[in-house]
């Protein structure tokens, strides 16, 4: 009898250098789709507005161009009872923003606590379904820790506007990064070579970063070979006129990543780095979670069962005199942006959720790379709670990367980085509707087909877990390279 199909999940424990999560079944994993729980009206919503955030216009007045900040405008939240010294140390941000913006579509907005996505709009008379910039800006920045402006909220509001957030542990780490946008965007001269650098991991033991390396990596850097009729597809930053670095299998050292972030000699650092590797998780109340979570692990892990820092890359590694002004940062790992509280998928169907962590987080990593001292990252693309490596290749077709080939073209050819996730959230509230009529046909007495079912679930769940963090309107200075 033929083995079952099983999903590979990324992730590698901390502690134990095993997988966070063994090896599902196809079939259990179909049981914890069967007892997906999401609010009516939220998937009513995002069903309604599915239509209309695929269009140019994102939802806005016709003819209002969503990658003109100028037209769309741009809002920076903050929590009711947000400390003096983080406003003022991005009041700097504030009064750039006005300087290239007109007035009336920058704002100062507030976050009250426990307010859901829909009341928070409400309070600004702008109803879900319908973007006003005038009332709310379409580029919102939100400012504070996600325990108490949560990720949903950010989730919810990134399917029709332009979202980014910070979080930082001191004033000082938000002030670093307002300096270092700010200088970015205001001096004659940019730091960053005209390259896209590309890292990934691979090892033979482990399904996981065989599938990234192969079916992501490769196809992003290498693009395709002619083939079935089909032209030759070029690698997503040829295609756009930039030189291409892949750092790929016994090459994706932790000494390799960290050559690209402090190159040698005169060389210059890259615009763009993505990375595809596991990311490190740790048990609740484990130390090294708020520190080490997310980080990426390299070619130097030996195989499962061994694990410590030297075969992974965390905020700990990040060079003190890096110079990282200028760059955006991808990273398709496990927990690469933030950590929930709570076990978002991974439960039994019937049972509340888990608790992964004392309290909602986002990761060390990204944080140091926008906050450091020396000249920090322009943003950070991560994932919220786990990265779905069967994602990239549905089961019953090929290959199917072309979100992130989108995203990345984005960010390459200039548009604003809170624009550059649009087709993960197209692709949210499209597998959200698609998922909630195959379950509804299910409650109905109709039996989906299991690998149909999971493979949606997976989907969605992937595409909702991915968040900007930075200011949503920071983008790279293309003409000036």
């Amino acid at each position: 009898m033929p083995e079952e199909q099983k999903i590979y999940f990324n992730g590698i424990n901390g502690i134990t250098g095993e997988y966070l999560i063994p090896p599902m079944p196809i079939t259990e994993a179909a049981d914890i789709a069967r007892g997906e729980t999401r609010e009516k009206k939220i998937t009513t919503w995002l069903s309604s507005v599915w239509h209309k955030i695929r269009t140019p216009f994102m939802g806005l007045p016709l003819g209002v161009d969503p990658t003109d900040i100028s037209q769309v405008g741009w809002g920076i939240v903050f929590l009711k009872d947000e400390k003096p010294a983080v406003k003022a140390a991005l009041q700097p941000l504030i009064n750039h923003r006005i300087s290239q913006i007109p007035d009336h579509l920058v704002k100062v907005l507030e976050y009250r606590p426990g307010e859901s996505w829909e009341e928070w709009l409400g309070r600004y008379q702008v109803a879900p379904g319908n973007v006003d910039p005038a009332k709310i800006p379409y580029y919102l920045l939100l400012i504070g820790d996600p325990a108490s402006l949560s990720f949903l909220f950010g989730n919810l509001l990134d399917v029709e506007y332009g979202v980014g957030r910070l979080h930082f542990d001191t004033p000082e780490g938000y002030a670093a990064y307002a300096e270092s946008v700010i200088a970015y965007e205001t001096d004659t001269g940019i730091p960053n070579a005209k390259e896209a650098v590309f890292f990934g991991p691979r090892h033979n033991f482990d399904q996981a970063t065989k599938m990234s390396a192969d079916y992501l990596v490769n196809p992003l850097a290498d693009g395709k070979p002619a083939a079935n009729g089909q032209p030759a597809m070029p690698g997503v930053a040829d295609q756009w006129g930039y030189s291409t670095r892949k750092i790929w299998g016994n090459d994706a050292t932790k000494a390799a990543l960290k050559n690209v972030i402090q190159p040698p000699g005169q060389n210059k650092m890259p615009a763009f780095l993505f990375t595809a590797s596991h990311g490190m998780g740790f048990p609740l109340g484990n130390p090294s979670q708020e520190k080490a979570q997310g980080a990426l692990l390299c070619q130097d892990w030996p195989g499962f069962g061994a694990i410590n820092p030297d075969f992974y890359f965390s905020a700990e590694d990040v060079p003190h005199d890096a110079k990282l002004n200028g760059l955006v940062i991808f990273h398709f790992a496990c927990y690469g942006a933030g950590t929930p509280q709570v076990d978002q998928f991974i439960h039994k169907p019937g049972h509340p959720p888990p608790n992964i962590a004392e309290k909602p987080f986002l990761s060390a990593l990204p944080k140091t790379w926008l906050s450091h001292p020396s000249g920090g990252a322009l943003a950070c693309i991560g994932h919220v709670e786990r990265a779905w490596g069967t994602s990239i290749i549905p089961s019953h077709s090929g290959p199917q990367i072309q979100t992130f080939q989108n995203a990345i073209g984005r960010i390459l050819i200039g548009q604003p980085l809170g624009y550059a996730l649009k087709d993960f959230n197209e692709r949210y509230a499209a597998l959200s509707t698609s998922l909630a009529a195959t379950l509804q046909q299910a409650g109905w007495g109709s039996a989906p087909d299991p690998d149909s079912l999971v493979m949606q679930w997976i989907e969605r769940n992937d595409a909702e877990g991915y968040i900007l963090i930075g200011d949503p309107v920071v983008k790279l200075r293309v003409n000036d390279f």
